[in-house]
């Protein structure tokens, strides 16, 4: 059996030695929020529509709540001077999840679609639709005649009361840029014949149509759920898309970020001792930030 081998010279593994020897660790703190689920498109007569799910919802913030209202997670360790990847995922339009945000290792998938079958999406649920992922976001709610909420970020989707459209559950608040503010809330259900659509979730989840009625798109940069269509008899209503999701990236005001071409964002420094920037939008799923 042929093998091979390889024989470094001094010099080589001096270059080596060179070249890692001044990689500066450094760690970041980040908010980042997968694209909000849209909802399906209704016949008439046939119910309502689920709310969309929120976009996946992940920080590492000390102190602050992660998604399906786990812990923060971990430090993450970067590096000075190497390129790290970051996407704002876009919201999901008509029958279609929202898109996963990323930065660096981290990602957090899009919310589930508003289901046809009247549940709604679950929280960073991506193409698995109702179920909401582990330490991102709860489940959607059931349907009736009308239906289910979006799973939240930080709640289940409400089951549809009959032939009301269920609320969306919940976003949670996060203190990344200085002050809370809640983001990742679900889209609420669509009513059915002359009954009320489900209210959005706090933190930017849209409204659901009443019976016949339009839902509310998701608000943009909060990973919202798009609100479903409300039915009667003889008229549809139109569902909404999800809101885009947002990444928010927070690091010692010793260094800074520089962005690749396509990257929108904006630079704080109302935190003391840190510089915060907000990326809230991508053109492409190639763009990068560097640190310096």
């Amino acid at each position: 059996m042929a093998t091979t081998s390889a024989i470094y010279s001094l010099k080589d593994i001096r270059n080596f030695k060179a070249e890692t020897a001044y990689l500066t660790a450094m760690t970041a703190e980040y908010l980042v929020i997968g694209g909000g689920g849209g909802t399906a498109s209704m016949s008439p007569g046939t119910g309502g529509s689920g709310g969309g799910g929120a976009g996946g919802y992940r920080t590492n913030v000390v102190g602050q709540t992660s998604g399906r209202n786990s812990t923060a997670e971990a430090t993450l360790t970067l590096y000075v001077g190497n390129s790290y990847s970051v996407v704002v995922g876009a919201g999901g339009g008509l029958n279609a999840e929202g898109s996963s945000s990323v930065f660096a290792s981290i990602t957090s998938l899009g919310g589930g679609r508003g289901s046809g079958s009247r549940t709604g999406g679950g929280g960073g649920a991506g193409a698995n639709s109702q179920t909401g992922t582990t330490a991102q976001g709860f489940d959607g709610g059931n349907g009736s005649s009308g239906g289910g909420g979006g799973g939240g970020a930080g709640a289940n989707g409400v089951a549809s009361g009959g032939a009301n459209g269920g609320n969306g559950g919940a976003g949670i608040s996060n203190n990344i840029t200085g002050s809370g503010v809640t983001r990742g809330g679900a889209g609420g259900g669509g009513g059915w014949s002359g009954s009320a659509g489900g209210s959005g979730g706090s933190g930017g989840g849209g409204t659901g149509g009443n019976g016949p009625g339009n839902g509310v798109a998701g608000t943009a940069n909060t990973g919202g759920g798009g609100g479903a269509a409300g039915t009667d008899g003889s008229t549809s209503g139109t569902g909404a898309a999800g809101g885009s999701g947002l990444v928010i990236i927070r690091v010692p005001d010793t260094l800074t970020a520089t962005f690749s071409a396509g990257v929108t964002s904006s630079l704080s420094t109302s935190v003391s001792g840190f510089k915060v920037y907000t990326v809230t939008a991508t053109s492409t799923t190639s763009e990068t930030v560097l640190f310096s």
